[in-house]
């Protein structure tokens, strides 16, 4: 089933040295539920764009998105419902404790008392957070802090999980421990859409890819399929190649 369908998806911004700056162009992909969704390209190529018109935080300039088949620009409301979102740099509340800061999201959501704290006791023990959920924001460390805000993003039980180099800046052990929690996810049945630069967490992670470059995606399908149809099966070797002719097929 697919949760989110993206269909020539342009986003550009006025500039007043160059007229108009296209973030994306005419990008087009589908993610399914019970799969990890790897947006892959390298800093600026325009992955976290992307990913905010998705959780409705930028507004496409043309195209279509939908998830859960809602309508981002139409149903906006319906599609916050319907995503977590998770990036390297979620702002923690200092002065609010773990717990105190999933209660909250909790209560945003609307969850009934009798459902919100048995599922945050569930995600507080899944995410082994129980050893520090009365600390504050201001004094957790970066793990803690990662794993609170996929707490907050779990809250409310959504189909679509959106993780938006979220690894970054992670130990080895807490970036392992994020691996198995997504794993685990979309054995779930969720729908995870998970942008990284880290070839090492597709290889472990994604079931399939769309690889993003200057706003353009130039190539997408399963690991197998692309080290098939480029002859490379070092995916480290083959994004590099893939991006050195995104450069050629440009500036033609």
């Amino acid at each position: 089933m697919d949760l989110v369908q993206v269909r020539n998806l342009s986003k550009s911004y006025p500039d007043s040295v160059q007229g108009e700056i296209i973030a994306l162009e005419n990008v087009s992909f589908v993610a399914k539920a019970g799969e990890v969704f790897g947006l892959l390209g390298p800093n600026g190529a325009g992955k976290t764009t992307a990913l905010r018109i998705l959780a409705t935080i930028l507004q496409p300039t043309s195209g279509s998105v939908r998830v859960f088949n809602f309508d981002v620009t139409k149903q906006a409301d319906y599609v916050r419902h319907s995503i977590g979102f998770v990036s390297n740099n979620t702002a923690i509340y200092d002065r609010m404790s773990a717990w105190e800061l999933v209660e909250f999201f909790g209560r945003l959501y609307a969850l009934p008392d009798d459902h919100l704290y048995p599922r945050m006791e569930k995600i507080f023990r899944t995410l082994q957070m129980e050893d520090f959920k009365e600390c504050p924001g201001a004094k957790m460390s970066t793990g803690m802090k990662q794993k609170t805000s996929i707490a907050r993003a779990l809250i409310h039980d959504p189909p679509v999980l959106i993780f938006d180099e979220a690894s970054l800046g992670l130990d080895v052990m807490v970036a392992r421990a994020l691996q198995s929690i997504v794993m685990e996810l979309r054995d779930q049945g969720k729908c995870i859409i998970y942008s990284t630069h880290i070839m090492r967490e597709v290889e472990r992670l994604c079931d399939r890819v769309a690889i993003i470059y200057k706003g353009k995606v130039i190539d997408s399908g399963t690991l197998e399929d692309l080290a098939e149809r480029h002859h490379q099966n070092d995916f480290e070797e083959l994004f590099y190649q893939l991006l050195m002719l995104g450069d050629k097929v440009g500036s033609v």
